[in-house]
């Protein structure tokens, strides 16, 4: 067995950090910039069905313990914390041809960096991302929100294509290692 090909070097790794930033650093100008220009809970209309509208969320996805009292930052922030080493270290050990895994891992780690980075230091996420239909609203979210969104969705697709080679492999059809 090749190692380099299945491990994922220093300059792959360089790499998928570095687009993971390259995330986080897209999340953090959205937020300042609409935390900037904009006024909390006042939409502006883009297009129908699509609002910039500034929100300061001081609980988890969809508002989940906002109304805590303040314990929750500090074990949000620990729990972001967490999966985001979590991640990094998994994204450092996976084979070079894990490409959509590792494509998955760089999504989510630069979303959870970018919205820990929000709660660690201003004890809330920015949100401004606010899509609807009619009457009904969506959830505003951000651009880590959607990279956590696009990073969970594409781990999904992972799994399903590696259940789906699994049986071909177990059956000698599939001769790679």
């Amino acid at each position: 067995m090749n190692m380099e090909n299945n491990t994922p070097g220093k300059t792959r790794l360089i790499i998928l950090y570095a687009c993971a930033f390259c995330i986080v650093l897209l999340d953090r100008a959205t937020k300042v910039l609409s935390d900037a220009n904009l006024e909390p809970g006042v939409p502006f209309q883009v297009f129908p069905g699509f609002d910039l509208m500034l929100a300061y969320n001081t609980g988890a996805a969809f508002s989940f313990l906002s109304e805590a009292g303040g314990w929750q930052r500090w074990l949000l922030t620990a729990v972001s914390l967490g999966v985001s080493i979590f991640l990094a270290v998994w994204l450092a050990k996976l084979r070079r041809s894990q490409r959509l895994l590792s494509i998955a891992l760089v999504l989510l780690l630069g979303g959870a960096v970018g919205n820990l980075y929000d709660r660690a230091l201003a004890g809330y996420v920015i949100d401004f991302i606010s899509v609807y239909a009619g009457d009904w609203r969506f959830a505003t979210f951000n651009i880590a929100d959607s990279a956590i969104s696009a990073g969970a969705s594409l781990m999904v697709l992972d799994i399903i294509l590696d259940w789906r080679k699994t049986p071909e492999m177990e059956n000698g059809k599939d001769s790679a290692p």
